[in-house]
């Protein structure tokens, strides 16, 4: 929703505003130039602008352009706005032809902000909020309504973001991801089952600023085209916000270690199978510049990742092993899966499933598990790292 003549969306960032200035324009900076990937992706016309704690798009798509910005890390809200002459007569008509376009009945609020100098209006938020007030009561009225306000859960609320030189009006703010701009960390390393949880650690490990690198280990009989298949596609739905970023799949053979591991080993099975896949992983980490390594694993959610086994996983690897989901419930996860939209296409069994023994450990120590491990496994992780096919990702 957004009033009559909109021409600009309002993009709020957050944690963005408490770096130092060094700091903070060159995140805006990033942040603005995600922004205008988004937006370039998806074929909307736009113009990206920065000021201070704020972006601005000025374009004559004003929804479409919502919708992108609300897409990009590092963003905590956007709003389709019309953009008029800070005075409050201005104002004041503006609010008015919102009105008159979408107030449909109930209480109203008008809330405003006032930026800049204290000097640079003669006026205070407090004015606005006043005087728009008084605009938009009289509209209801003439419209044949009884005008009521309520400050605290109106029904209809109109918005004022006065600067220095401009003044934008606008009536909803539209949540986007939060978090930090895409880029501003170092790359990590994604392993992709094509699951539900790990496109959500993915994702999650974006939001905080990091590109990933997405692995893809192939079980071979234990998995399946199915399965690569699926992984594909979630990396396809994360790629979607990330345009101006290479996250073409890395799908490394892995089917030969996993079958002589089903051969064996036994109630140890899949501790051996996590710590060859964070092995790969890391090896793929070495070769791109990657920091690390991201799994969808959580606390007890399986026998592999009980408190214990996660500790006898990690000490496979020397980069850490990032775990964004490490203490939410499945319901969570799914929620998240559903609101990201990789849900869909990651609701197949893991193939992994099919490996584990009928009575796993779960209380594992680390000398017992290397004590039974193949010699070999974490060389033949880098070996097959190596030969990894990189498949590219159509998000289309």
């Amino acid at each position: 929703m957004h009033p009559p003549g909109s021409d600009v969306v309002v993009v709020r960032h957050g944690e963005i505003g408490v770096k130092s200035d060094q700091v903070r324009r060159k995140m805006e900076t990033r942040l603005a130039g995600n922004v205008n990937s988004l937006l370039a992706d998806r074929d909307v016309d736009g113009e990206v602008d920065r000021h201070r704690n704020r972006i601005f798009v000025h374009t004559d798509e004003p929804e479409a352009a919502t919708a992108a910005a609300t897409d990009a890390f590092g963003v905590v809200s956007a709003s389709p706005a019309v953009t008029v002459e800070p005075t409050l007569e201005a104002i004041a008509d503006a609010l008015r032809d919102a009105t008159e376009a979408h107030y449909d009945g109930g209480t109203f609020a008008v809330s405003a902000r006032r930026a800049g100098e204290q000097d640079a209006h003669p006026f205070a938020s407090t004015d606005i909020e006043s005087e728009g007030g008084s605009a938009v009561w009289e509209t209801i009225e003439s419209m044949g309504s009884e005008a009521e306000v309520d400050l605290d859960d109106p029904d209809f609320e109109l918005f004022v973001e006065c600067r220095e030189d401009e003044a934008y009006v606008f009536l909803e703010k539209r949540d986007g991801p939060g978090g930090m701009p895409l880029g501003t960390q170092r790359p990590v390393v994604a392993m992709v089952s094509g699951g539900i949880d790990s496109p959500v650690a993915a994702w999650q490990m974006m939001r905080r600023g990091c590109p990933i690198v997405p692995v893809y280990v192939d079980l071979g009989d234990y998995g399946g085209p199915d399965h690569q298949a699926r992984a594909a596609a979630t990396v396809a739905d994360l790629a979607r916000y990330a345009p101006s970023y290479d996250l073409d799949l890395r799908i490394v053979p892995g089917g030969d270690v996993v079958a002589e591991l089903a051969e064996q080993t036994t109630d140890t099975r899949m501790l051996h199978l996590r710590r060859f896949v964070v092995a790969v992983g890391e090896a793929v980490a070495r070769e791109t510049g990657a920091v690390g390594v991201v799994t969808g694993e959580a606390i007890g959610q399986k026998s592999s990742q009980t408190s214990a086994n996660l500790a006898v996983t990690d000490a496979a690897v020397e980069l850490p092993v990032h775990r964004p989901c490490l203490t939410m419930d499945k319901t969570e996860v799914i929620e998240q899966a559903r609101d990201i939209g990789t849900y869909e296409e990651s609701t197949i069994d893991a193939g992994c499933n099919r490996v584990a023994p009928s009575f796993p450990e779960t209380n594992a120590d680390l000398e017992t598990v290397r004590a039974v491990e193949p010699d070999d496994l974490f060389s033949r992780a880098r070996v097959v790292a190596g030969e990894a096919e990189i498949v590219p990702i159509d998000t289309e």
